[in-house]
């Protein structure tokens, strides 16, 4: 009877015991055969035990397809969501919480760059100087180490360095350097740098307690006096200086003493097209200025 029997659909009655009775009809055993062959019962579970193997189990794939999407969404979480939440720690950070990581930024680049220049004198014209160049809320502070121009960091908060003031003959270079790191990047674009930096702990603790731990910043005034300084576009600058009456000029030949670098710049100068020169500094005050790092 096996002869003509589906095997997938054979099963034994009577499982364990000998002689064993099979039936194509498990429902319905309207037809059997018992075999008392070991090797012929051995040979049978055999095969049904292979045609088991290979059948289709109910539900498979859709436990396949959840582990996949439990899968991509771990990867997710991992990838994408601590940029997300970094993100969104330098977009809400407040003006004092966004100054409080520039001050941060800055005791690191002191490691590297030297304390902050705080004679009284040339600090008092940085504060009378800079509502006019970049904003009212903005501080402007001088290292002693060179940076070859200006570096805008969190919290309205820019640095000059010392050797762009002994360099120039006149604030004119300066003033043009502060306006061009305020224009370069936004003060959201610097936060998120310095946090992404910091890690995502110390973003979450921001958001959570409202301060960075004390050593989130360490090594990142490092990472800035390697980068270039960046620089704006340069055609968005002439009508910038135009506002403030200030001569593009200077501010290009401190970048290429030769000019040849800076050609555009040079020939869109606000002067030169009829825009009526303002007085930035007296002499005093520059005086004042560049011996903010003496004594």
């Amino acid at each position: 009877p096996l002869s003509h029997w589906s095997l997938p659909a054979v099963a034994q009655t009577n499982p364990g015991r000998v002689p064993a009775i099979y039936t194509p009809n498990a429902g319905a055993p309207d037809e059997t055969v018992e075999i008392d062959d070991p090797l012929m019962i051995e040979g049978i579970e055999r095969v049904q035990r292979a045609i088991a193997s290979h059948r289709a189990t109910p539900g498979r794939l859709r436990r396949v397809a959840a582990a996949l999407g439990v899968v991509g969404m771990i990867l997710l979480a991992i990838l994408w969501m601590p940029d997300a939440l970094i993100r969104h720690a330098a977009h809400i950070a407040p003006p004092a919480q966004a100054r409080g990581i520039g001050l941060a930024v800055m005791a690191d680049l002191e490691r590297s760059a030297g304390a902050v220049c705080r004679r009284n004198s040339g600090q008092q014209v940085l504060s009378w100087i800079s509502p006019r160049l970049i904003g009212a809320d903005a501080l402007v502070q001088v290292l002693p180490g060179p940076l070859n121009g200006a570096l805008r960091l969190p919290g309205d908060l820019y640095v000059l360095g010392n050797d762009l003031l002994m360099a120039s003959p006149g604030p004119e270079a300066p003033a043009g350097h502060l306006i061009a790191a305020g224009l370069a990047v936004d003060d959201k674009t610097v936060t998120l740098d310095a946090l992404r930096h910091a890690g995502l702990l110390s973003a979450l603790r921001l958001m959570t307690i409202g301060s960075l731990p004390q050593r989130a910043m360490e090594g990142y005034g490092e990472v800035l006096l390697s980068r270039a300084l960046p620089r704006p576009d340069l055609a968005a600058l002439p009508p910038v200086f135009a506002e403030r009456g200030l001569s593009t000029e200077p501010f290009a030949r401190s970048i290429d003493p030769t000019g040849a670098a800076v050609m555009p710049l040079i020939e869109a100068d606000p002067i030169r097209q009829g825009t009526a020169p303002q007085q930035l500094l007296t002499d005093e005050q520059w005086l004042a200025l560049q011996q903010i790092c003496a004594g």
